[in-house]
């Protein structure tokens, strides 16, 4: 039988698995193509994972249904989800990839306990730069920091120099745990468009998201959006790079080269953040 896999868990969060050495149906949980998701067990893992027919398409209703089930899993243990697109063709390749793996899954599992991610995204124009610059002062090194940046950074620059002026000062106010940073510019209006990631503990969910309403509000000259929390995506991705000897089927932002189809985070705008 395959099976299309959403994520990996920890066993001991889902007590129905306690009895079971069989993967277990997760009540009222459908996934992709609408099929029963199932616990499959594995050691001290839980593998998410639904029965998967090989003539099934995926589509773009696919990667939101992937999207939503590692959601739905992210509200009772800590996930390393895997990539939109992941298909065991037996049980055997799922046992053995979780097996040959498993070590480095339960360290990465343990540095991403009870830890969550904030998508920020911020429109860079003249207006931010100029917001920011009146109502973010820094002081000592980061006065010194951002001086620096704007003086040697040549007028063809400018943008990506007030990006990582921004990119520091965001940093300061949030203090994340740890943070992932791209840019892109819109070609139709010339703006760049700056999205950073945060790992932050999710306890502190409610105090980011107080900050981040204090900030928009004083920067009303930035456009800001916020979206979050959510299972740690673009860490688990980090986590799976620096080690070479891992299988590279978590996920990541980046979309599987075999499946065309739109990359995860621009589907888990689609789906309503956890709380």
């Amino acid at each position: 039988m395959a099976w299309y896999a959403y994520c990996i868990g920890e066993k001991q969060a889902f007590p129905e698995l306690s009895r079971h050495r069989k993967p277990v149906p997760m009540e009222s949980v459908l996934g992709v193509s609408g099929n029963q998701v199932f616990l499959y067990p594995a050691s001290d893992l839980a593998v998410v994972v639904s029965e998967h027919n090989p003539l099934e398409t995926l589509n773009q209703k696919s990667g939101v249904d992937h999207a939503r089930v590692i959601s739905d899993c992210f509200q009772h243990s800590t996930v390393l989800p895997f990539r939109f697109g992941t298909i065991f063709n037996s049980d055997e390749s799922l046992r053995k990839s979780i097996r040959s793996n498993q070590h480095q899954f339960l360290v990465n599992i343990d540095k991403l306990r009870g830890k969550t991610e904030m998508h920020l995204k911020i429109f860079i124009d003249n207006n931010c730069a100029n917001a920011l610059d009146r109502h973010l002062p820094a002081e000592g090194v980061g006065r010194e920091y951002l001086t620096n940046l704007r003086e040697n950074a040549a007028r063809t620059r400018e943008r990506q120099t007030r990006a990582r002026a921004i990119t520091f000062q965001m940093h300061r106010l949030f203090m994340p745990l740890d943070e992932e940073v791209s840019y892109r510019r819109l070609t139709e209006s010339g703006k760049m468009v700056l999205d950073i990631t945060h790992l932050i503990d999710r306890k502190y969910v409610e105090r980011y998201q107080n900050k981040f309403s204090t900030t928009s509000a004083m920067m009303s000259g930035c456009l800001m959006q916020l979206s979050g929390p959510w299972p740690p995506y673009h860490f688990v991705h980090r986590l799976t790079a620096r080690t070479p000897h891992a299988q590279p089927i978590l996920a990541g932002p980046v979309q599987p080269s075999v499946l065309v189809a739109p990359p995860v985070m621009s589907l888990l705008e689609q789906v309503p953040a956890l709380v």
